[in-house]
């Protein structure tokens, strides 16, 4: 992740034109890992930072922390932010725990309890606010592919094996995959956005465990709508500068990519007509959520749903991102 350049360098971007709301400041970095934004918070101003992570990667941000000259600034906690304890409350909180589609690991919830636990009355969250943005989408070809991994289990004859029983699981299996890479903005058959909004100031890990993003859309183009494209953006709402980091098909590529979800069957859509429906966020044990899809075609009785197991991606690369088609 590190060599992410665009998400790396957006967070620095932050810190440095922040630069106020870190000097001489009490920071924690919540998941330091190897320590990258508590160098920045340090090189930003930061008069001592509280680098906080659970993993054996926070040896690496000791090393290169003191190859770098910064433990007289840095205190290292090999320590679960649920379980330690500080000894004073902090300016600001740092970190990185955003997944795919934002949510997905689920440390966002680590992220609140940090908050509620260790920042002072109108300390700053940085980032502040992660924002999930979907539209509808067609992919004829993706759709085309994961119907071919199923057909395989059609065969009747497989070495004198009859495969035809597993064929429903197999429907289950390949369109509860959301599908994580690079689509293009042109695949998706509406300019309006859905945009669900997560404050990080203020959302408890509670409200995180469920909830439910509702959508309607006006169809631009007469096609197929195979299901969802979505992404993610991030914003760092600082005293001084506003800065965005979007993982949307327009913006320059990050190793978040985008995501399609798929629906198990497809509805055919009028320029012109409306959908609506909803994605509901169930929290499971995998560090992640089950999605719980509907879609329904507007002033009629066509309907589609499917349920999105967010742990079990399907990579697809076979998109390049903006700059990269350049």
């Amino acid at each position: 992740m590190l060599q992410d350049t665009v998400r790396t360098g957006t967070y620095q971007q932050a810190f440095f034109q922040n630069a106020s709301d870190f000097k001489d400041k009490v920071v924690l970095d919540v998941g330091t890992g190897t320590g990258i934004l508590a160098f920045f918070a340090v090189q930003a101003g930061a008069k001592k930072v509280y680098a906080v992570d659970a993993a054996q990667s926070i040896d690496i941000a000791k090393q290169i922390s003191e190859s770098n000259g910064f433990t007289d600034r840095i205190v290292f906690i090999h320590e679960k932010v649920e379980e330690m304890e500080l000894p004073e409350k902090v300016d600001v909180i740092v970190s990185e725990p955003i997944g795919f589609l934002l949510v997905h690991e689920r440390m966002l919830e680590t992220y609140a309890i940090a908050r509620e636990k260790f920042l002072k009355p109108g300390g700053l969250m940085m980032p502040t606010t992660g924002n999930i943005v979907i539209a509808p989408l067609t992919d004829e070809t993706l759709y085309r592919e994961q119907l071919a991994k199923i057909y395989f289990w059609q065969n009747t004859n497989f070495f004198g094996l009859d495969l035809t029983s597993a064929v429903e699981r197999a429907y289950e299996e390949y369109f509860s995959q959301p599908v994580v890479g690079y689509f293009p903005a042109a695949s998706l058959l509406s300019s309006e956005r859905t945009v669900h909004s997560v404050d990080f100031s203020s959302v408890t890990a509670e409200e995180l465990q469920n909830f439910e993003v509702l959508f309607s859309f006006r169809i631009e183009q007469t096609a197929i709508m195979h299901g969802l494209g979505c992404w993610f953006d991030i914003v760092f709402s600082g005293s001084t500068a506003t800065v965005v980091l979007s993982t949307s098909p327009t913006s320059p590529g990050t190793h978040w990519y985008q995501c399609r979800l798929l629906l198990r069957h497809p509805i055919a859509v009028n320029r012109g007509q409306t959908v609506s429906g909803s994605l509901f966020f169930e929290a499971n044990e995998k560090y992640s959520y089950f999605i719980h899809m509907k879609v329904a075609l507007d002033n009629t009785d066509i309907s589609s749903s499917n349920r999105i197991n967010l742990h079990d991606q399907m990579y697809h690369y076979l998109n390049a991102p903006p700059h990269a088609e350049a």
